[in-house]
């Protein structure tokens, strides 16, 4: 074989078995941890790296992005003794991809165990109903004890997320009963409120209705008091002025004469009323002097003519 032939064969080896191996491409928010003879030599960032032949190799490869570990659920049991089974997500980061190779074999699997036990320990000293109201504590919890534990580790736990908290069968039937009957309290509740409302309302609008009814009430009667001194009012006014207007018509001339004849016509219409309408009859001693009768009633007159003028 051709010397020259052997010569390129042997570069072409040399180039593929020893020298394309030892280039290395670190991709973006990625870290490798090298070794030299199997002592940490350094930390390889993203980018274009060649690496010493046979003497210098990749350890570790470690991710720079926050990654997202699912925490299988588990059995709590609650301080009032219900076995709850909680499942939740872990947030965390590697800060120092050296410490996260040489500070703990499996630093997913380490936070995973931490995580479960902080919230078996969490859960124990919380009530079955806390634990619902309590889940942005139990967060922070885990966060403080897994983030303290996984500092060595070169790891930074940025949050943990709960996902769910299942109670057994018979006290979620216990706790859907509890919530039925808190609904219908309440329904019960606001119907009484609806009733008692409005019965004030209508005890109000009866109240009203009253005071409005008696103020009507009250002007009608002043109404009819109104009227009835104003009727009494004319009734003796037009009275006066009758006996004022008689008493000018005796005064004039024939008046007295004229009042005499009217009080003989009276007393003979009278009379003979009397007569009609009564089977006793009394007669007096001077009826046959019609004229005895009419005097005695002009003295009458004129005796109230001179007590007029004297006055």
């Amino acid at each position: 074989m051709n010397p020259t032939v052997i010569i390129w064969i042997a570069i072409a080896f040399f180039v593929f078995v020893v020298i394309l191996p030892s280039i290395k491409v670190v991709p973006q928010r990625s870290a490798y941890i090298v070794e030299r003879l199997g002592k940490y030599k350094q930390t390889l960032q993203a980018g274009f790296t060649v690496l010493v032949p046979f003497f210098d190799k990749i350890r570790y490869k470690h991710t720079l992005k926050e990654q997202a570990i699912d925490v299988a659920s588990q059995i709590c049991i609650t301080r009032d003794n219900i076995a709850v089974e909680v499942d939740g997500i872990l947030y965390l980061q590697v800060i120092d991809p050296a410490k996260a190779s040489y500070g703990i074999d499996d630093y997913r699997f380490a936070s995973i165990q931490i995580a479960q036990t902080t919230m078996r320990s969490i859960i124990g000293k919380l009530e079955l109903d806390r634990t619902f109201e309590e889940r942005e504590t139990i967060n922070t919890s885990i966060v403080d004890a897994v983030d303290k534990a996984s500092d060595p580790w070169g790891i930074k736990v940025t949050r943990y997320e709960v996902k769910n908290i299942t109670p057994p069968q018979s006290i979620k039937d216990a706790m859907e009963k509890q919530m039925r009957a808190e609904r219908e309290k309440r329904a019960m509740i606001a119907e009484s409120e609806g009733q008692k409302q409005a019965k004030i309302n209508v005890a109000e609008g009866d109240k009203q209705e009253l005071i409005k009814r008696s103020e009507g009430e009250k002007q009608r009667k002043i109404n009819e008091a109104e009227g009835k001194a104003a009727e009494i009012e004319f009734v003796a006014n037009a009275t006066a002025n009758g006996i004022r207007a008689i008493a000018n018509a005796i005064n004039d001339k024939g008046g007295y004469d004229a009042v005499n004849l009217r009080i003989a016509e009276q007393y003979l219409l009278e009379f003979g009323k009397l007569a009609s309408t009564n089977n006793t009859l009394i007669i007096p001693s001077n009826l046959s002097d019609i004229s005895s009768i009419i005097a005695s009633a002009t003295s009458v007159f004129q005796t109230i003519n001179k007590d007029k003028k004297q006055g």
